[in-house]
């Protein structure tokens, strides 16, 4: 059985907004494809670029990169970002926008990330548009 996942507004390029069902989240690490991309697959060791949205499951949006206008790069795939963007942004394609449900043992763990507001047991949803590699 699928898991019940957050509908995402909006189209690659604009601010998503999430909008949570009832049901809880997903245990495990859910990855769906919302608009596909045509560009290269994105592989391990790879200089991503992307725009996103973070929020915790049913709460608050503790990040997004829409608002401040600017995008980020990191190293995908080798342990740079938590495990849940590694193994979840690995192998889409550039130009893909991606929803990610991410439970907390593939996210921060059982410490969270307070700064952020963000608790142990959270389970953390990403809308993440993948723009380019470097």
């Amino acid at each position: 059985m699928t898991a019940t996942l957050p509908l995402a507004s909006g189209s690659f390029g604009e601010k998503p907004a999430l909008t949570f069902p009832a049901t809880p989240a997903p245990p495990e690490l859910e990855v769906v494809v919302l608009s596909p991309g045509d560009g290269a697959l994105v592989e391990a060791g790879d200089d991503l670029v992307v725009n996103y949205l973070g929020q915790t499951w049913g709460g608050h949006v503790f990040d997004n990169s829409y608002d401040r206008g600017s995008s980020i790069n990191f190293p995908i795939g080798v342990g740079a970002v938590i495990a849940g963007w590694d193994q979840g942004l690995v192998g889409q394609q550039i130009g893909a926008r991606v929803l990610l449900s991410i439970p907390p043992h593939h996210g921060y763990g059982p410490r969270g990330m307070p700064q952020a507001r963000i608790k142990g047991t959270d389970t953390l949803v990403f809308v993440v548009d993948i723009l380019a590699v470097n």
